[in-house]
């Protein structure tokens, strides 16, 4: 096998199970495409994949920074192709698994990036006025990013003031390696039911004391304000909401969270869709390993 295999799509569509099965027929090595499974400490409310999961798979860009580190794109398009080729060289094939489109596009693309010294986080500025202020520096930016995702309109900030340049012209559509894109699915009535129920087993697994625990430690890093699970849980433990309503706000972010996935995926990437067969699994995995024969 030849082509870096990539599986993406939303949460709870069957990546990490299909993640093992491929990587066992294609003698693969999985790579974390997860922006907030690179944290330690953040496993239940990021759905992390158990240590007796992985099957004896190795397993690479998981858990390898402290909550309180700064961790860039530029960080991973960097440690994602040292990854890669580190996986080719032993003749091996290199999966990426997740659902950050950012990461992945970054990693396979021509993304020119550099590093960023500037790190201001710009926490007393709502993201409407820093979607404002990115489009007053940068007009090229305007469409070409979301103006919801807060991270990239920051990342977009910090990138003008310190080049003059948008980021915009540095990312293309030009594919550095040889890769496949499968994406796992299923319709949005089954999907958003799926979110919901996983939101419900990660509080039953302990979530509200993951998060506390960070809590209690006074950590509030970009992870924790930024990542679904844990800033409705500190509204909590703030007293600003109830569990209830903490809880009922983790499913619905959620669900937003994957309308924007898809909307990413589908705009961004090269996506070949499969309809995950919650009935039988080996149904789906049958379906792409034809379509990976056929394309490899």
């Amino acid at each position: 096998m030849n082509k870096i295999i990539v599986i993406t799509g939303p949460t709870g569509v069957g990546k990490t199970k299909l993640s093992i099965m491929l990587a066992k027929k294609y003698n693969g090595e999985i790579i974390n495409a997860d922006s907030m499974q690179i944290y330690k400490c953040l496993n239940i409310g990021t759905a992390k994949i158990a240590e007796e999961e992985k099957e004896n798979i190795p397993h690479h860009l998981l858990s390898i920074k402290k909550i309180d580190e700064d961790y860039s794109i530029y960080d991973y398009q960097k440690d994602c192709r040292r990854v890669i080729k580190e996986i080719q060289d032993k003749n091996k094939t290199p999966i990426l698994v997740g659902g950050t489109g950012l990461y992945i596009k970054s990693a396979l693309y021509n993304y020119n990036l550099i590093y960023n010294k500037n790190n201001n986080n710009y926490d007393n500025i709502t993201t409407e006025e820093l979607y404002n202020k990115l489009i007053k520096l940068d007009k090229k930016s305007i469409n070409k990013i979301n103006k919801n995702n807060r991270q990239r309109i920051i990342n977009a900030i910090n990138y003008y003031l310190e080049t003059n340049k948008s980021i915009t012209d540095n990312i293309t559509d030009e594919l550095l390696y040889n890769s496949l894109f499968i994406g796992l699915t299923t319709d949005r009535k089954n999907l958003y039911n799926i979110i919901n129920a996983r939101v419900d087993k990660m509080i039953e697994n302990g979530l509200i004391n993951e998060a506390k625990e960070l809590y209690n430690k006074k950590i509030y890093t970009k992870p924790i304000k930024n990542g679904i699970g844990y800033k409705e849980l500190y509204k909590y433990f703030n007293k600003e909401i109830t569990k209830e309503e903490a809880i009922e706000l983790i499913k619905k972010n959620s669900r937003h969270y994957a309308k924007r996935q898809y909307t990413f995926f589908n705009n961004k990437l090269n996506i070949k869709w499969f309809n995950t067969d919650y009935n039988n699994f080996n149904n789906t995995y049958k379906e792409i390993i034809n379509y990976i024969e056929k394309n490899k």
